[in-house]
């Protein structure tokens, strides 16, 4: 019990605690529009394709300012957005997973000889750049708290502020081409703020794990519901939860990764619903299939 208040009165953990619980519930409210566009694999790509910006970001500068480095890392996400949107288009032979797979590898391909590139120079501020790979929540600073707060914010009012819209493009792209109306402006708004989210959530998982970070929560709060602003909240929870729970299970331990840990958490959570949701859960989908039975040859032996 001792143990569990000092480190709930640690100020570090608190400052990173708080951070990671942010960017959870940010990713897990974003993650709602990637799994529901069927887009999950997106956040993998995008997140792998963010390290070239990254190092390149850092290779201009010569120093690691984190709001450089993410703004580079935004850059290249986008990038790889565009690409991946060209090579998929309308008259395109090419399928959505081969495109995935193709800016994925490419990406990370190019991002990791400029890691290496990096690490050669007699400049010793790029010593730590690698923990982007695999996020490093606890080197977490006040400024970076503040910073992922901020951008937060302004990412959750703009999907408050166009929920309608995103929703209808999220369910019915096709329909919403067809009304009057800004479409390729809102659909690029919605890819810019998942790519502005997976961009945040790399100093606290990396780019290896970010998709597991928006992905587990939603699927998890969808076993729950079947109405979007119910999921959008619960997954946000379920997202909140994980950085917080997650983090504190880190600080407990010793050496143990900060985002391997969330993104555990986040899976077990997962796990939990989808084996437990009361409607959509395994051992309930079980139940009624037996209760089906049940009546069934209720049914059969009465006619008989």
């Amino acid at each position: 019990m001792d143990t569990l208040l000092s480190i709930l009165t640690d100020h570090t953990f608190q400052i990173v605690a708080l951070g990671t619980g942010i960017l959870g519930l940010l990713s897990g409210v974003m993650g709602v529009f990637l799994t529901l566009r069927k887009q999950s694999l997106l956040g993998d790509a995008l997140g792998h394709a963010a390290l070239p910006g990254i190092v390149i970001a850092f290779l201009l500068i010569q120093e690691k300012n984190m709001l450089i480095l993410l703004l580079g890392a935004s850059l290249s996400g986008l990038l790889a957005t565009a690409l991946i949107n060209w090579m998929t288009g309308r008259h395109s032979v090419i399928k959505q997973d081969s495109a995935l797979a193709l800016i994925l590898s490419s990406f990370f391909g190019l991002g990791t000889a400029l890691l290496s590139y990096s690490q050669q120079m007699p400049n010793a501020a790029q010593a730590g750049l690698e923990t982007f790979i695999f996020g490093q929540a606890s080197g977490m600073l006040r400024q970076d708290v503040y910073l992922i707060i901020v951008i937060s914010l302004l990412v959750l009012v703009l999907v408050a502020v166009f929920w309608k819209e995103f929703k209808l493009i999220t369910f019915d792209a096709d329909f919403a081409r067809t009304l009057p109306g800004p479409y390729s402006f809102l659909n690029r708004l919605l890819s810019l703020l998942i790519v502005v989210t997976i961009v945040l959530g790399l100093e606290s998982v990396g780019v290896v794990l970010i998709s597991a970070l928006l992905v587990n929560p939603a699927i998890a709060a969808r076993q729950w519901s079947h109405q979007m602003k119910t999921v959008i909240v619960l997954s946000g929870f379920f997202g909140l939860f994980s950085g917080i729970i997650g983090t504190l299970i880190s600080s407990a331990g010793s050496q143990i990764p900060t985002g391997a840990t969330i993104v555990v958490v986040a899976t077990s959570i997962t796990l939990f619903s989808i084996l437990f949701a009361p409607r959509r859960g395994l051992i309930a989908r079980r139940r009624q299939v037996k209760e089906k039975e049940k009546a069934l040859q209720t049914r059969l032996e009465r006619r008989e």
